[in-house]
């Protein structure tokens, strides 16, 4: 059995990001594969002020808890770890101080703050938008929008996370409200003002005079400067703020014919994992490789998406002896410093040793004569010492018979496998391999409707012709509106493409659904006794 030197932690805490000022609120974010656990929050009630608490859905089988904290102090803060059914979580560290404050002009009873985490981004890169709405007097109702520009996709994040702070001598409640913008296009980029309306909490003075309490704020334009893939960059385009490898699980020996597990861990600040390519399955020199599907978990650190991707191989040698296994590399370019980078990992070197038998295909031991038992079992037919079969006819015929059994036997096996194998034309050899769903998911996020419509065209078996023939192969009513729809927002101006563009990436979060292919009854038997 291999061992493992390192094994992959199941349940993860981070927070939203390390550092704030004081008042201000940050989220941790818990994550487990545990069925019907929950993370325990009461080590956190003396260091922090704990806001309500959510659960959500992640990625496979792992459930996503979060809770707001407002630190009580400033300085060093750190967080325990935390008990979430049999497993804890690793404590955590939190720097609060006004150094971190970013300082906002109070306005009035309400204002708007939006933050874009990189001012001058590159085509395709995946942005974090911060929406901040401050307002100094309850609110019985209230709306925040960000509407969408025009030549990008903005995406919300998340749940808001509220808090309160001093500001100009002036006690605020904060909403915090966050977005994935990824540009689709290079040049000047046109971010549309966030904007609220509500209604204040009136005293009974201002209910009894009737004083408007309508409320309102719009926050500040802002034009971001999108900058075109440079040339030679490496492909596929991956824009990163940093992208950081590691084993999880790596073995450090193996047993010929017996499957060792290693795990590669890729963390990339600035992506999603629609944009993020797959992680690439060794090619080991005398070892059989297998690679599990790779799993995906999407965050919001920093002010901007963080993915993390885990992906296990399983990687069985074929003989014994030395066994190199390459290392994982990933080409990406860093937006900070405008040059290409490549990420990687160690090569691996296993000793194999020998498989359950001890001993080596490539050299057998020699053969033994063992003496026969003297009282042959009821299974057993014994057969003369020289090897050869008895002379008698009688068992010559009885041998022939059982090998034109088997031969027969084989025969039938055979037609019954060739019948219900699909005939392959010579053009279908030719036919170019059909999209993946990732492929898909990388569209929704960053390309045109008209490249969405293309890779669903060419996904569709056989290919569909047009738009139309796409959704009338579909069987899922929900991906055949989200389809008309974004066709409706598009082309005849009915609607918002930003929400149509929502709508078809929830639609299709699993890939499209085709309707069953329509079964044929073969023509009936003609009558015995015609007419």
């Amino acid at each position: 059995m291999a061992g493992l030197s390192t094994a992959h932690a199941e349940t993860r805490a981070w927070l939203d990001r390390n550092a704030i000022a004081p008042g201000e609120a940050v989220t941790l974010n818990i994550e487990t594969d545990q069925p019907g656990a929950a993370p325990d929050y009461t080590p956190l009630r003396d260091a922090f002020t704990l806001g309500p608490p959510y659960r959500s859905p992640a990625t496979g089988n792992r459930t996503l808890f979060g809770i707001a904290l407002t630190p009580r102090r400033e300085g060093a803060v750190d967080i325990p770890a935390l008990q979430v059914g049999a497993e804890r979580t690793a404590p955590q560290k939190l720097s609060v101080s006004a150094a971190h404050a970013s300082a906002p002009v109070p306005r009035g009873d309400v204002f708007l703050e939006s933050r874009v985490d990189d001012p001058a981004p590159y085509v395709q890169q995946s942005l974090g938008l911060t929406v901040r709405l401050y307002y100094a007097t309850p609110l019985l109702s209230g709306e925040l929008a960000q509407d969408a520009p025009d030549g990008a996709s903005l995406q919300r994040i998340g749940d808001d996370v509220q808090s309160s702070r001093e500001i100009g001598g002036r006690r605020y409640h904060v909403v915090e409200r966050r977005y994935l913008l990824v540009p689709e296009r290079s040049g000047p980029l046109a971010l549309p003002p966030a904007r609220f309306r509500g209604q204040g909490a009136g005293g009974f003075f201002d209910d009894f005079f009737g004083t408007d309490r309508s409320l309102s704020a719009q926050g500040a334009a802002q034009t971001l400067q999108v900058r075109p893939q440079p040339d030679g960059a490496p492909q596929p385009w991956l824009p990163l703020r940093g992208l950081e490898l590691e084993y999880g699980a790596r073995p450090d020996r193996a047993r010929a014919g017996e499957a060792v597990e290693i795990v590669v861990e890729a963390v990339a600040q600035g992506a999603t994992a629609a944009q993020f390519p797959e992680i690439p399955a060794p090619q080991v020199e005398g070892a059989q490789v297998f690679a599990d599907r790779a799993e995906t978990t999407e965050r919001f650190v920093d002010g901007g998406p963080q993915l993390t991707v885990v992906r296990r191989f399983s990687v069985v040698p074929l003989r014994p002896g030395p066994l190199r296994v390459p290392g994982t590399r990933l080409a990406w370019w860093d937006v900070a410093a405008g040059s290409a980078q490549v990420a990687s990992l160690p090569d691996l070197s296993l000793e194999v040793a020998p498989g359950v038998a001890g001993a080596s295909p490539a050299a057998p031991a020699a053969p033994t004569p063992t003496p026969a038992p003297p009282t042959a079992s009821p299974a057993t037919i014994a057969l003369p010492a020289d090897g050869s079969l008895p002379r008698s006819p009688w068992f010559r015929v009885a041998v022939a018979f059982a090998l034109l059994w088997l031969a027969t036997l084989a025969w039938l096996l055979w037609r019954k496998r060739d019948s219900g194998r699909p005939v392959v034309a010579a053009g279908d050899r030719d036919r170019p391999a059909v999209p993946s769903t990732a492929d898909l998911r990388r569209l929704l996020d960053a390309g045109s409707f008209d490249e969405v419509v293309g890779l669903l065209q060419r996904m569709a078996v056989p290919a569909a012709a047009d738009l139309d023939g796409v959704i009338a192969r579909l069987d899922d009513p929900s991906q055949r509106d989200a389809l008309d729809a974004m066709r409706r927002a598009l082309w005849a101006g009915q609607g918002e493409p930003s929400a149509a563009r929502a709508a078809l990436r929830a639609a299709f979060r699993d890939g499209p659904r085709w309707r069953a292919p329509a079964v044929v009854d073969p023509a009936p038997l003609p009558p015995l006794y015609p007419p």
